[in-house]
């Protein structure tokens, strides 16, 4: 049998999330973790946890360990907004995802965020958001700063 670290573990793990293969890297994790200690496999377990046993408790719990022990790794704010989305708590998850990005410009918290966007409510609620008048005054208004 091959002898492996906790680091290669880990690595493993982040592959086979990277091809959405939450339940070998959720092996992987669990593995890793009795091999070593360390933040980032806390947080990734708590992702995968959540995913494959909708353990969702526990995995906000891991991933708010690890962001404790290692508070600027933009990767756990990753992992705790993608537990908070697996929950349905998008507004939170939107929080998080937004706290990770004041420590470093994260290319997967950006396209979280891009695929959560949000729009603004039509300037007037009664007309259809794409009637003229409602596009043309959001332009405006957003032009003035107003919006």
């Amino acid at each position: 049998m091959v002898n492996t670290t906790a680091k290669e573990l880990f690595e493993k793990g982040v592959e086979a999330l990277s091809q959405n293969k939450t339940l070998p890297a959720l092996a992987s994790f669990e593995k890793a973790i009795q091999m070593g200690d360390n933040p980032a496999y806390y947080s990734y377990l708590a992702y995968c946890i959540a995913k494959e046993r909708g353990q969702v408790r526990k995995a906000i719990s891991l991933c708010e360990e690890a962001i404790q022990k290692d508070t600027e790794n933009p990767v756990h704010y990753l992992n705790l907004g993608k537990v908070y989305l697996h929950a349905g708590n998008k507004e939170y998850a939107i929080k998080v995802f937004r706290e990770g990005l004041k420590f470093e410009r994260n290319q997967q918290i950006i396209n979280e965020l891009i695929k959560l966007a949000t729009r603004k409510p039509p300037v007037i609620p009664f007309l259809n958001r794409d009637n003229p008048i409602n596009k043309y005054l959001g332009i405006i208004l957003k032009l003035l700063g107003l919006r």
